[in-house]
């Protein structure tokens, strides 16, 4: 499977990463464990968890079961060395650490719990779940207000947060740092506070980024080819929509849309159309258009790697083939041209 370099940091990655929110939810440990060595079987060497899955929903209970999960098959089966794994510090949130935010105080205590669950000594890539100062992720793009951020609180942040992550580097137990739910000027601060005061320099943003939300594709985008910072999209299937099983009004049992509704606001009257375009159009190319749509995200320019999930062994077989399909110049014109017919449906 095609690998691309993560940032700077002489690491590289496959251009899918086996993503796991659902480990521990929707699905169970023994068919996360399949998933993990089918996934490893197929060539993908990176993985990607956070200390507050699974998700779908979040319950203060379930906090930390993806990557007991996760260590539990690291300890099972002895393959840690295989692996690159990313997971995340939470961001600010009521579910964990009563909300404290981001701090030099917290990194120390996240990693610590994060490696215990995960039974290693070490996470290759560790990221800040969502900014201390907000985010514009989760749909809320439509009320973000940056001018009510303090910056100098900001930088003061940054720079206290570099110190800690420096001293996890030093410790062995971090290799990288990279953020999620972020903007271009949070991550170029990030990218000029490291120059300025040490620490781990950002290696990726993992963003939300699919046919559907292509926010990612200017200003973020411009920085991360200019600054070796690799994009990694999640939601890169927009939640299920890009499958095509959600339309016509259908709910599969089980499914996202049937546990939590709207898909986190994503289900709205026009993304329905915006779908059936995308799903027509992968058809006409004689593509399968969940393989089409995670292959496009993750052959952009600026993406390190594209995070899918499955909530089965089946569906991971069958997105794996993404890995294979060949997007023609043609294709891509004509995905362009859809985008602009159905710009950001949600």
């Amino acid at each position: 499977m095609k690998k691309n370099p993560l940032g700077r940091t002489g690491m590289s990655v496959t251009e899918l990463c086996l993503g796991t929110m659902t480990y521990g939810n929707q699905t169970p440990p023994e068919d996360a464990f399949a998933q993990i060595e089918r996934a490893l079987d197929a060539g993908i060497n990176f993985m990607d968890t956070a200390e507050m899955y699974p998700v779908n929903p979040v319950k203060a209970e379930t906090v930390g079961r993806t990557e007991s999960i996760l260590g539990d098959w690291f300890e099972k089966s002895g393959r840690r060395s295989e692996w690159i794994l990313a997971s995340k510090h939470t961001g600010p949130s009521k579910l964990v650490r009563d909300e404290a935010p981001i701090s030099s105080e917290t990194i120390p205590v996240a990693v610590e719990a994060s490696l215990k669950r995960l039974k290693t000594d070490y996470i290759d890539l560790y990221q800040f779940h969502w900014p201390n100062r907000g985010s514009y992720a989760f749909r809320q793009n439509w009320t973000f207000a940056p001018w009510k951020q303090d910056r100098e609180a900001t930088r003061q942040h940054m720079a206290d947060a570099l110190g800690a992550l420096q001293r996890e580097v030093e410790r062995g137990t971090i290799r990288a740092f990279g953020l999620s739910n972020d903007s271009a000027w949070g991550t170029a601060e990030w990218l000029r506070m490291a120059n300025e005061v040490g620490g781990p320099r950002v290696a990726s943003v993992q963003n939300e980024y699919s046919l559907l939300y292509r926010m990612a594709d200017t200003d973020l985008g411009e920085l991360m080819v200019n600054e070796d910072v690799g994009l990694l999209p999640y939601s890169p299937l927009g939640a299920g929509l890009l499958t095509g099983k959600y339309q016509d009004g259908a709910v599969p049992e089980g499914s996202r849309m049937a546990i939590n509704g709207d898909l986190g606001g994503r289900k709205t009257d026009r993304v329905f159309p915006a779908v059936a375009a995308y799903i027509d159009l992968a058809k006409e190319f004689g593509l399968e258009p969940a393989q089409m749509a995670l292959a496009w995200s993750a052959r952009r320019p600026f993406v390190a790697s594209s995070i899918f999930g499955a909530t089965t062994v089946g569906q991971l077989e069958q997105l794996l083939g993404a890995a294979d399909v060949t997007l023609p110049d043609e294709l891509l014109e004509r995905i362009d041209a859809t985008h602009k017919a159905h710009p950001l449906p949600y």
